[in-house]
């Protein structure tokens, strides 16, 4: 029964070590999404910045006046402008912070703190696993073997030890 038990810890280490060992190649897949929805977003602020320049308008103000727009629909655009310009900051800094990371396991680091869901959705739907020839996919590799081999261990000995103290010392025999 231990050999099943170690056996099964080992399996369960190697697919730790499988999947932890993707997470650079995911991040690296995550910034090249993240790279390309700042630049729609800078695409779109940058016509919105022009529109209010050429109406004597700032972006705050631009905002403001279709946010206050009577009509529902202009109202609601600009709620949604808005919108767009603090995911465009909140998506800025998460791209800096990823490109000042040092490496490969620093950027998966960074987009791990606080990933944006829709681009983290759609890498992981478009995602092509790979295999980690990089010193950091194989680090990650080990960690992510280490964390499941481990925890299983730790999960195993704990039940056994639970096992022994549940069991009751068998009675004496009485010679006759």
């Amino acid at each position: 029964m231990f050999r099943v038990i170690r056996t099964f810890g080992l399996a369960l280490g190697l697919i730790g070590a499988a999947i932890a060992a993707q997470a650079p190649e995911f991040a690296q897949q995550y910034a090249q999404r993240l790279g390309g929805a700042i630049e729609e977003l800078r695409r779109q602020i940058a016509t919105l910045d022009a529109d209010a320049q050429a109406t004597g308008n700032t972006r705050e103000s631009a905002i403001e006046n279709l946010r206050k727009n009577a009509d529902a629909l202009v109202a609601r655009r600009g709620d949604a402008v808005r919108g767009d310009v603090e995911r465009f900051k909140a998506l800025d800094a998460q791209k800096q912070a990823i490109d000042a990371a040092s490496s490969p396991l620093g950027k998966t680091v960074a987009v791990a703190r606080n990933p944006d869901m829709a681009v983290a959705s759609a890498a992981y739907r478009d995602y092509q696993p790979a295999v980690p020839t990089t010193t950091d996919g194989l680090v990650a590799g080990f960690v992510g073997f280490l964390v499941a081999w481990g925890g299983w261990r730790i999960i195993a000995d704990l039940g056994r030890s639970m096992g022994r103290r549940g069991r009751r010392p068998a009675p004496a025999t009485r010679a006759v």
